[in-house]
């Protein structure tokens, strides 16, 4: 459930820039002929000293302040631990989605979302002022006037204007006393729309114990419609920017988190957890470096390479290389795996190869290009190894059955899409399923190891 970008050029650009703004050159020219001591005096200005302030700025020096004694207050109370949300497929709700539970507001209410490394949003099916579709087809609805912790984005803040201009801010303000409202976009034709606002999030720990995580932005969507949504009350935007769940819970949690995705047909009984901290890691853990600035906000990979059994595909360079359009991305989001035509070609090809003889079917709404009846013959052991090969030299083996996929009773398909060209390959989450998967964002790395998830 990749988003789109609107000016992803200039976004880049202004990181660039804030980035350069941080480095100041002083030079000292002396007269070489000079016995005085040679000083130099800076004057310091409060920044609101040059720009008058106003009740909208207050608020958001506030709100900064606020942030800061929040994650202060929060990190001793967490004292090292971790923070775990229970994990679980969305194959009960006819979803391809996987599913957390999470607790938002105060008192704290419980809702079931879409777990998304592709998203920076966070959201919930909302009701405010009187605007929201409230609890159908069994959704659960978040009240915010019933929360003592709920406080709105102002339309006139910088938060607003500048910071959430990413996000799909609005700029519609005919008050000052309006919210920040959104009108999120996802590349599946998806949408989100409703205000922005500050919440307190409830998470376990992993030594039994809670902590409320405060000032974390939200979105409250009125109106949403999109199949990426179907079974869900909203979606934990768990792509790094500044303003991401992730990006607050990893400050608190120590730069790391990790999931292990259980089968996606397994049944909403049947769960693991999504985990912010440290995991133990094994003999059979591989790691290899995440590039977090090479296709922002996404987790990108330096896949270099692709071999069945013994044998590496005939794949261009240029698929890999995120410079010319190409790259790879690991999202929790997506179901399958979306590649490249030139990587796409050789792949499914090549697979074919070892299906010789099985009857081809072509099921309605299912948009995969080779699917077969498993009863003309299907062996699964005799399917060769797919195997990524990342720079490094790590390597990914996702199980049989997640490249081979159930796609209704009898069939299977190749669990591959064609994404065009160039194009940015997706790893979707039925390849992830059955390894624990951690992404260090402070280290910039990704390791990963095969697991039951149970």
């Amino acid at each position: 459930m990749t988003e789109t970008k609107q000016g992803k050029k200039k976004k880049q650009e202004m990181k660039r820039t804030r980035a350069l703004s941080c480095l100041i050159t002083m030079l000292l020219i002396a007269a070489a002929d000079s016995t005085e001591e040679t000083v130099m005096r800076l004057e310091m200005s409060h920044r609101d000293t040059l720009f008058p302030t106003s009740s909208h700025r207050v608020e958001d020096i506030i709100s900064e302040d606020q942030k800061r004694h929040s994650l202060i207050s929060q990190k001793r109370k967490t004292n090292g631990g971790g923070a775990k949300l229970p994990l679980r497929s969305g194959s009960d709700y006819g979803a391809a989605q996987y599913f957390a539970d999470v607790r938002v507001g105060t008192p704290a209410k419980m809702f079931r979302v879409v777990v998304d490394t592709g998203s920076e949003l966070t959201w919930v099916n909302c009701r405010f002022r009187g605007k929201g579709r409230g609890r159908e087809k069994k959704r659960r609805v978040f009240r915010a006037e019933e929360s003592s912790s709920f406080r709105q984005v102002g339309c006139l803040t910088q938060t607003c204007k500048v910071d959430l201009m990413n996000l799909f801010s609005l700029s519609n303000c005919p008050t000052p006393s309006t919210p920040c409202s959104y009108d999120y976009r996802y590349a599946d034709g998806s949408a989100a729309q409703g205000v922005f606002a500050k919440e307190t999030f409830t998470v376990g720990l992993t030594n039994g114990r809670v902590a409320r995580l405060h000032g974390l932005l939200i979105g409250c969507s009125s109106s949403f419609n999109g199949d990426s949504f179907q079974g869900a009350d909203g979606v934990l935007g768990l792509a790094l920017s500044d303003y991401s769940f992730t990006s607050k819970a990893t400050n608190l949690f120590g730069g790391k988190f990790s999931y292990c995705l259980v089968d996606h047909r397994s049944h909403e009984n049947v769960s693991s957890y999504l985990t912010f901290g440290s995991t133990n890691k094994t003999t059979t853990t591989r790691t290899t470096p995440l590039d977090l600035n090479l296709i922002p906000p996404f987790y990108a990979v330096n896949i270099i390479g692709i071999s069945l059994g013994d044998d590496m595909l005939d794949i261009p360079m240029q698929v890999w290389d995120a410079t010319s359009g190409g790259g790879t991305i690991l999202d929790s989001g997506t179901s399958l795996t979306l590649l490249a035509e030139a990587a796409y070609r050789p792949v499914v090809s090549e697979l074919e190869g070892y299906l010789v003889g099985l009857k081809r079917v072509k099921p309605e709404g299912v948009p995969i290009e080779y699917c077969f009846d498993v009863s003309s013959g299907f062996n699964e052991s005799k399917l060769p190894q797919l195997m990524f090969h990342f720079k490094g030299g790590a390597r990914f083996e996702p199980h049989r059955r997640s490249y081979v996929v159930d796609a209704a009773h009898g069939v299977k398909c190749l669990g591959f899409v064609s994404a065009g060209a160039p194009a940015t390959n997706v790893v979707g989450n039925i390849m992830q399923q059955n390894y624990v998967w951690e992404f260090d964002v402070v280290a910039s790395s990704l390791s990963f190891a095969p697991s039951t998830c149970l």
